[in-house]
C-alpha cells in the first residue's frame, strides 16, 4: 500500500478517463442520484492526425497486402488486445486518483487497505456515519471503531460500478441483505456513473444505512456469523431483478 501511495505521484487521472470508450458514451438509467456524486472537470477527446501517404507508399501497401488495423478490423485478435491494454490502463489511473483523493481527506471519513496489494481490491474502512443516528450508539456501546467493507473493481471501471459489500460487523437494516449485499440502485449498471468517486459511492452508503435504520446486530448465534461473498453475489442478483422489475427506492444524501 505504501508504495503505491509513493507512486500516486507520479500517475495522473487523463481527462479522458471519465469517458466510456464505446463512442464516448454512458448510459445511465432512471431513479434518483445526487448531484454531489459527480466528480470535477470535463472531459475531452482528442487524434491523431498522419500525414497522406504518396504513391509509392500506396504501391508498396497494395503489394504487401491488408496492415495489421485492417485484419484486426477483418476479425483479428489486435482491436481486442488494444481495447484491453486502454481499459487496464484507465482503471489503473483512475484507481490511483482515488487512492490519492481518499489519503487527502481531512475528516477521515473513509480509509482504504489493498487486499493483497491488488490496486483492483479494497478494503474499505468506514469510520463515520451519522452521529445522531442509533447506528453509530451501537458502533459507541459495541466498541466498533469502523464498519468494513470489500470493493472489487471490474476490468472495464470506471464505466462499470465495483462490486461492493459489507464485511463486518453484521449489520440488520440499513439496506444490507443478505451475505452483506447492498441494495443501493447507483451499483448496478443501470444507476452507474463513471463520475461517481469511491468517496461519494461510500458517503451515499453511510446515509442509506441510517435512513434505512442500520443495527448492529446482538443476537446470540448470528452476530458472529460472517458475511459470504458468493451469497452476496447471489442476494445482489436477486435484488437487481426484483428492482427491475418493479423500480428502485434509493434514499437521496440530503435525507442522510
Amino acid at each position: 500500500m505504501a508504495t503505491l501511495l509513493r507512486k500516486i505521484g507520479l500517475i495522473r487521472l487523463h481527462n479522458r478517463d471519465t469517458e466510456d470508450p464505446k463512442h464516448h458514451h454512458n448510459h445511465r438509467g432512471g431513479g434518483q442520484q445526487s448531484a454531489s456524486l459527480r466528480g470535477k472537470g470535463g472531459a475531452k477527446s482528442g487524434g491523431h492526425n498522419a500525414g497522406a501517404p504518396g504513391p509509392r507508399e500506396r504501391a508498396a501497401g497494395a503489394r504487401a497486402g491488408p496492415g495489421p488495423a485492417v485484419a484486426a478490423a477483418a476479425g483479428g485478435s489486435l482491436v481486442p488486445a488494444a481495447r484491453q491494454q486502454h481499459c487496464t490502463q484507465v482503471r489503473s489511473r483512475r484507481l490511483m486518483k482515488e487512492l490519492q483523493d481518499i489519503a487527502r481527506l481531512s475528516d477521515r471519513f473513509i480509509s482504504v487497505e489493498l487486499v493483497d496489494e491488488s490496486l483492483f481490491d479494497w478494503n474499505v474502512k468506514l469510520h463515520q456515519v451519522d452521529k445522531d443516528s442509533v447506528l453509530w450508539q451501537d458502533m459507541k456501546e459495541t466498541n466498533t471503531e469502523f464498519i468494513l467493507l470489500n470493493l472489487t473493481f471490474p476490468d472495464n471501471f470506471p464505466f462499470s460500478p465495483p462490486f461492493m459489500r459489507v464485511l463486518s460487523p453484521r449489520l440488520e437494516n440499513g439496506y444490507v441483505l443478505d451475505g452483506g449485499a447492498i441494495c443501493m440502485e447507483l451499483l448496478t449498471p443501470r444507476g452507474w456513473s463513471s463520475a461517481y468517486t469511491v468517496e461519494a459511492v461510500m458517503r451515499q452508503f453511510a446515509a442509506s444505512l441510517v435512513k434505512g435504520q442500520g443495527r448492529i446486530c446482538r443476537k446470540a448465534g448470528k452476530s458472529k456469523k460472517s458475511f459470504s461473498r458468493k451469497e452476496a453475489e447471489a442476494t445482489f442478483k436477486s435484488l437487481v431483478k426484483t428492482h427491475e422489475k418493479y423500480g428502485w427506492v434509493t434514499p437521496p444524501v440530503s435525507d442522510g
